[in-house]
């Protein structure tokens, strides 16, 4: 819950002041001078490792995944070898596994690829009705007010239906299309979660997932993976604008020797969408 902390009647003077002139609201530039005062990143999304490095097999661990809190405590990602998905919500990391079981990570554990925040809500908006995912990011887009930013979005609330898969741990050099072929999906009814989201500029595409990619976290941390669709109400969604790009790069000979000049596009979104009709329910 916010914090209430008196100020004297000349700062609460100059804080006005300052956003008046600058638009920006009080409570962000607050943040933002505690940020400064005590060296906390702010509206800066730290990545490990590039997306087409993931699509052409280089799974071995990157960085761990305590170094990894240090740059954020909310975001998304994998594992060492693409055992699950990764949802870091609320300062911790889960692991949502491939039989459909998702673990509180609390021993120091490799991941391949990640994307971090230290998320600070700039907006905070409820989504009345939401039929389906498309008609969640179409308003979503509503809250960016640029295409070459990166946004954190964060949704809570009540799902009438929720659709995830959740990667097979695979052997090291298997293409990412490959591995997805054949990922198990899981379907759950009337669960209450959170969606852990991202939006990337098309000019990262390169570097990341371009467009939207969700992360789903059930609230008792029981269900999740990676969002593939999904239906509610009454959702609230926080919106973070991320102006700060940090890229952490492998060091490893896999990584160093990859050909990374490949466009791999189509294999990353063959890897993102719907394989198979069958799945499993999990209510």
């Amino acid at each position: 819950m916010p914090m209430l902390v008196p100020i004297s009647k000349s700062l609460q003077n100059v804080l006005e002041k300052v956003s008046r002139e600058t638009g920006e609201p009080i409570s962000h530039l607050v943040s933002g001078a505690l940020a400064h005062c005590f060296d906390v990143p702010q509206h800066t999304l730290f990545q490990v490792s590039t997306s087409g490095a993931l699509v052409q097999g280089i799974y071995k661990s990157a960085v761990s995944s305590r170094f990894l809190l240090n740059y954020g405590d909310f975001g998304l990602g994998t594992f060492e070898n693409l055992d699950g998905e990764m949802v870091v919500l609320d300062g911790a990391i889960y692991q949502a596994r491939s039989d459909g079981k998702v673990l509180n990570i609390v021993d120091d554990v490799g991941t391949p690829f990640a994307v971090v925040t230290h998320f600070i809500g700039d907006q905070d908006q409820i989504i009345e009705n939401a039929p389906s995912f498309e008609e969640i990011t179409t308003i979503c887009d509503q809250y960016r007010d640029s295409d070459n930013l990166f946004y954190a979005f964060r949704i809570d609330g009540h799902f009438a239906h929720v659709h995830t898969r959740a990667m097979n741990a695979q052997l090291d050099g298997l293409s990412l299309a490959k591995a997805a072929a054949k990922q198990p999906e899981f379907d759950f009814t009337d669960v209450d979660g959170t969606l852990v989201g991202l939006w990337a500029p098309q000019f990262s595409s390169t570097l990341n997932i371009a467009g939207y990619h969700f992360h789903f976290l059930s609230k008792d941390r029981a269900k999740g993976g990676h969002l593939l669709e999904c239906s509610g109400k009454n959702l609230r969604v926080r919106v973070e604008r991320l102006n700060d790009f940090h890229l952490s790069l492998p060091e490893s000979e896999e990584f160093l020797r990859a050909d990374l000049t490949k466009d791999t596009s189509k294999d990353l979104a063959y890897a993102e969408q719907i394989h198979k009709k069958e799945t499993t329910n999990a209510d």
